[in-house]
């Protein structure tokens, strides 16, 4: 299992891939796939109990589902340097047939994709199926999630925390990605959220807090929400992030949401970032 070191070395080189393969298109997100790129790595390499070759059904496995479909840059890359497929495909992102589209998509066959997602606030009710259909089962494999905070103004994503906290729903992770910005602007001016804290512990789930650009605190919370499964309550974690982590030129900004660097932009994020495992 890699260690923090090696965790945060696999994820230069992610956040190296998302700069390419957006820029090679002129299409994507970078900003939220640079800021959750800490989090998905830390979850493929080190606490997602997975198994190749892929199955739909993830019998005895853990189960992830992107609800925020758009970040997918991050999720091709991390899939596929776990093993899902040649690293060599991110080369065909958002390109015409290709499996990596811009928003991840099923009949295209892509390991490691169960769900089709970018239509927000869906991907939590798709996992609380999936869980349930688990603990049926009796299989003790895990779901995990993650969503926006921009997300949250969805309606559909209220409607799956009560049922979720309703039926017992506690072999479920969930993690917003709560970095502040959305496509229009920032979600406080935007719709403001209010106190997340209370509104989910309030809707029945237990809460905890971590910043998702610190490696080691990614790992220890990870752990932590483990621990609390099994207990009658599905759980959350807000994850603080900076949108754009790693290029100090995209941090903080909601324009990173969905906008390809330039030629010039391109070199400079690359510059900042370490080349670890090769480029595709």
């Amino acid at each position: 299992m890699p260690t923090n070191e090696e965790l945060k070395k696999i994820a230069s080189q992610v956040r190296r891939d998302i700069i390419r393969m957006v820029h090679q298109c002129q299409s994507g997100h970078p900003g939220g796939s640079l800021g959750c790129t800490d989090y998905m790595v830390a979850l493929y390499f080190h606490v997602l109990h997975h198994n190749l070759p892929f199955s739909m059904e993830g019998k005895g496995e853990d189960m992830f589902f992107l609800s925020n479909g758009h970040i997918s840059p991050v999720w091709y890359s991390v899939l596929s340097r776990s093993g899902y497929f040649p690293t060599a495909e991110l080369g065909t992102f958002r390109k015409l047939n290709s499996r990596l589209q811009g928003h991840p998509t099923t009949h295209e066959g892509l390991p490691g994709v169960r769900v089709a997602s970018g239509s927000l606030g869906q991907g939590m009710s798709v996992a609380i199926g999936a869980a349930m259909a688990k603990k049926m089962d009796n299989d003790a494999g895990l779901i995990y999630v993650l969503t926006g905070d921009g997300e949250l103004d969805e309606g559909q994503v209220w409607e799956a925390m009560m049922s979720a906290a309703h039926h017992k729903v506690d072999n479920m992770i969930v993690t917003v990605d709560w970095n502040g910005q959305q496509i229009d602007g920032a979600t406080k001016d935007v719709m403001s959220l209010g106190d997340l804290d209370a509104k989910w512990k309030s809707f029945g789930w237990m809460v905890l807090h971590m910043n998702g650009n610190v490696m080691q605190e990614v790992l220890d919370t990870l752990a932590q929400a483990k621990a609390l499964t099994g207990k009658g309550q599905p759980v959350v974690i807000l994850m603080k992030t900076e949108m754009g982590s790693g290029v100090d030129f995209m941090m903080g900004s909601h324009h990173w949401h969905g906008v390809a660097p330039n030629d010039e932009q391109k070199d400079k994020a690359l510059a900042q970032l370490e080349e670890t495992l090769g480029d595709y």
